[in-house]
């Protein structure tokens, strides 16, 4: 490390390295710095489309993490923010600082690459941008644990760290760790920031530590997807399974239990006596008896609301609808469970039900808000870690 003068500071500059993050599986060096991922480089070389990419690229749950009696804190980050043509522009991602684990300050970064993306094409197009400067200042001066989460919705590259006092690892707590596998509803979007992500919201109130491979539009029970589960050590582990596979029209009906199956299979060739649930969908009124695809809807766009419908006919049996995953979600993992104790099952209604959405509607018809994100964990918490939870610590 190297140390800088300016007339407010004397900075120490800390090298970004694995041991300083967490929610990270895999960093990746770039010409401006290091760029988490949640999926390892073997992963990403399979990865079939862009959506994938851009998904396990932005770091949803993904924290730098470090003890230090710094009063000011300088992070460089070089962001890639997203535009969609014809929609409204994006707020920039959020960065949130936890100081002691209690929310202390929140930020953002300017500037950056900006990928503009065309739902009526699937085209994207990468415009580069210079990186930005979160600074963090008047924070107490005694040794602490300082926690910067990055934004959950945005790719960021870690270009440097600053603080006018040294930086050391956070020594292991003794915390399980949980891990976590949706779609962008577990990715986090429409959160009001990363640690109000819904998972984010259930590993705080519970005191785990989380990885969130929550992935927007990707939650497709891919192979390597479920390779990566089996290959990371955690205590607890979770898959919330079902509204990507509907809303992309991926597979028909007889595909998705030998699916289900395979990835359950594959994850317990890792974890054979890990307690494992099952999550199926939360209530969604477009897909509930409709099968996808799922296609952008521009009615409202020009009073700046993009929406979503379901285009798929109700009729054709083959397709699968959020009613047909649940059924043979709670079936397969009720046969399985015979010869699994540490398998459970939860209804994803009994997070986000039928009554809930007509309080907190989903404002584009699949996506929740910031108070459904939170009401979605707090439930998950009672539900998976209290009492009879599949998380209980009595098990």
């Amino acid at each position: 490390m190297h140390t800088e003068h300016n007339t407010a500071h004397t900075w120490i500059t800390t090298p970004l390295t694995a041991d300083l993050l967490r929610g990270a599986l895999d960093l990746e060096h770039t010409e401006h710095g290091v760029l988490p991922h949640r999926l390892p480089a073997w992963a990403r070389k399979q990865i079939p489309d862009g959506q994938l990419a851009m998904a396990e690229s932005q770091p949803s749950g993904v924290r730098l993490v470090f003890r230090t009696r710094a009063t000011a804190v300088e992070l460089d980050a070089l962001p890639t923010k997203r535009d969609y043509v014809g929609a409204p522009p994006r707020p920039d991602g959020v960065y949130e600082l936890l100081v002691d684990g209690r929310p202390a300050d929140r930020g953002s970064v300017t500037g950056g690459n900006t990928l503009t993306i065309d739902m009526t094409t699937g085209s994207a197009e990468t415009r580069p941008g210079p990186a930005g400067t979160l600074r963090f200042t008047g924070l107490p001066g005694r040794a602490k644990d300082v926690e910067i989460w990055l934004p959950h919705n945005e790719t960021t590259e870690l270009v440097a760290l600053r603080t006018d006092a040294p930086v050391e690892p956070v020594p292991d707590r003794g915390r399980k760790v949980w891990l976590h596998h949706g779609s962008s509803i577990s990715h986090g979007s429409d959160a009001a920031g990363p640690t109000s992500t819904w998972p984010a919201l259930a590993a705080s109130l519970a005191g785990v530590e989380l990885i969130n491979l929550g992935f927007g539009g990707s939650a497709l029970l891919d192979p390597f997807t479920a390779r990566t589960l089996r290959d990371t050590p955690a205590d607890l582990i979770s898959v919330k399974i079902g509204i990507n596979l509907v809303n992309a029209d991926l597979m028909r009906l007889r595909a998705f239990a030998p699916a289900v199956h395979g990835f359950l299979d594959t994850i317990r060739e890792g974890h054979p006596a890990t307690p494992l649930l099952v999550v199926s969908p939360i209530y969604c009124p477009i897909h509930e008896d409709t099968p996808g695809p799922a296609a952008p809807d521009f009615s409202d766009i020009g009073a700046g609301k993009l929406s979503f419908r379901a285009t798929g006919d109700p009729a054709d049996r083959t397709r699968l609808t959020l009613n047909i995953i649940r059924a043979e979600l709670s079936r397969i993992t009720a046969a399985r469970a015979a010869e699994d104790p540490n398998l459970h099952y939860l209804d994803g209604r009994e997070l986000y039900g039928e009554y809930d959405h007509a309080e907190l509607p989903l404002p584009d018809r699949l996506h929740p808000d910031a108070a459904t994100h939170r009401r979605i964990g707090e439930r998950f918490t009672k539900l998976a870690f209290t009492a009879n939870g599949a998380f209980a610590p009595t098990r």
